[in-house]
């Protein structure tokens, strides 16, 4: 079975299980050499939700867009429309959202938040 990891809305997985820290720097280098165009100075800003899994995966992100040459601006937790606003705002090259997807259940009622598993992905260019 062959491996998916964009989906519609940027990259998808499951965090620490088929999204990895390998894989953010991947994805970080692979979006670094695509987007860098010109001769100025390249800058990608990062913004993420409040998710423990988040943490991991942005600093594996900044090392990926460091190692070819981007200057990387952290936003912090913020919701996803400030980060493309403020890509806009810095006139950053890039803007990376690192988010969880809604956990749909099945059940007529969901388990309490603590209980829920922690999904992490959407690394969408804005």
């Amino acid at each position: 079975m062959a491996r998916k990891y964009f989906g519609t809305d940027g990259v998808r997985g499951r965090a620490n299980a088929n999204l990895t820290a390998d894989l953010a720097l991947r994805v970080g280098m692979a979006a670094g050499l695509t987007f860098r165009r010109g001769e100025h100075r390249h800058r990608v800003v990062i913004g993420k939700d409040t998710r423990l899994s988040g943490y991991m995966i942005e600093n594996a992100l900044v090392a990926g867009f460091t190692s070819v040459g981007l200057d990387v601006l952290l936003l912090g937790p913020m919701p996803t429309p400030a980060v493309g606003m403020l890509t806009r705002s810095m006139r950053a090259d890039l803007g990376v959202m690192i988010s969880a997807s809604p956990w749909w259940w099945t059940a007529p009622t969901a388990p309490p938040i603590a209980s829920r598993p922690r999904r992490c992905g959407n690394w969408a260019p804005t």
